[in-house]
């Protein structure tokens, strides 16, 4: 079994920023009806970030899968206004991977969170998914 603190390294981290347009609020995504960063945009855009800390990392053929994300989504953050958000890695065991998140717009903290992901061979994972489609 590969060790994943031989290609991860805790601490790892980036931060990735986005300015929010009409199509990042929630009427646009069918979550609310303030035109505000929408939950589920937020939820993607964290992620992506997660995800960009490791994905070039990782041992060859394999991957990581997001399998749980819990945040807290505290402020609005209105169009025209940039979001920062940034995932650490905060620990490594086994195969899965934790992040650290945080988001903050131009003014103020808009979330934080933790988001986790497991690490999985590419091939065994797409052979799974196949015979699951075929049921």
């Amino acid at each position: 079994m590969m060790d994943l603190n031989d290609f991860l390294q805790i601490g790892a981290s980036v931060n990735q920023t986005t300015l929010i347009l009409d199509q990042h609020t929630a009427p646009h995504v069918g979550s609310g009806y303030a035109k505000v960063l929408a939950t589920p945009v937020l939820v993607n855009l964290f992620e992506a970030a997660a995800l960009s800390v490791i994905e070039t990392k990782l041992p060859t053929g394999t991957q990581s899968l997001g399998t749980r994300l819990e945040i807290e989504h505290t402020a609005a953050t209105p169009t025209n206004m940039c979001v920062e958000v940034t995932a650490t890695l905060i620990k490594i065991v086994g195969r899965t991977v934790t992040f650290e998140l945080m988001a903050k717009d131009e003014i103020e903290q808009v979330s934080g969170g933790i988001h986790v992901r497991v690490v999985v061979d590419k091939q065994k994972f797409d052979l799974r998914v196949i015979a699951k489609s075929k049921v």
